[in-house]
């Protein structure tokens, strides 16, 4: 049963973070990185987006000097994406959820932590503006701000997460208990004594 309870909560797990992070991060194909804010400056970004880009994906990568992330509950960047003048896309980034950042690089002591930003789902041909601002976080030691773009990526499942989530408790619950139940070491029938013997004895 132990087995069956592992089994259960590694393929919550799968279901539940490994996929949603597989599917943000890899599916598709990138479009492009650009920098975004830099010296303390934040500047808008125009790109030139077809139709087969989509459905485009809109990620942010935050560069800071921290190991991880403390907003409490604010709003460390906000984004917009505007074509012909009409928003498409309107988001506020917090990155406190990002646990495992990327080294920016072995000298630095800098880490990167990405947040989604969301998803254009139809992409009408031309130029899109993307403008990325503050928010109302305060203390957050920003070093840069990248923006990236995948295109034709999958969507995630909305089931994902929370069956992810359920088949995890089921499996880490039925686990503990199974641990509860097993009890003691089986009894080593050697550690008894030998039943007596009816009948004379050996003279």
């Amino acid at each position: 049963m132990r087995s069956l309870f592992v089994l259960i909560l590694l393929a919550g797990a799968g279901i539940g973070l490994i996929y949603p992070w597989a599917m943000t991060n890899f599916s598709g194909r990138e479009i492009g990185t650009w920098r975004v804010y830099e010296q303390g400056r934040f500047r808008p970004l125009t790109v030139s987006l077809s139709s087969r880009d989509a459905p485009v994906r809109v990620l942010v990568d935050l560069t800071a000097r921290a190991e991880r992330i403390v907003s409490q509950q604010r709003t460390v960047l906000t984004l917009t994406a505007a074509t012909n003048g009409r928003t498409v896309l309107a988001s506020t980034l917090r990155f406190n959820h990002v646990d495992n950042p990327r080294q920016a690089s072995p000298q630095l002591p800098d880490k990167i932590f990405r947040d989604e930003a969301g998803l254009i789902a139809t992409v009408n041909p031309g130029a899109y503006l993307f403008t990325v601002g503050p928010g109302d976080a305060e203390d957050i030691p920003m070093r840069a701000v990248d923006l990236v773009l995948r295109s034709g990526v999958g969507e995630i499942d909305g089931r994902a997460r929370p069956i992810g989530f359920s088949l995890m408790a089921v499996g880490l619950i039925g686990f503990l208990l199974s641990l509860r139940s097993g009890g003691g070491r089986p009894e080593n029938p050697n550690s008894q004594p030998p039943p007596p013997r009816w009948g004379r004895g050996p003279r």
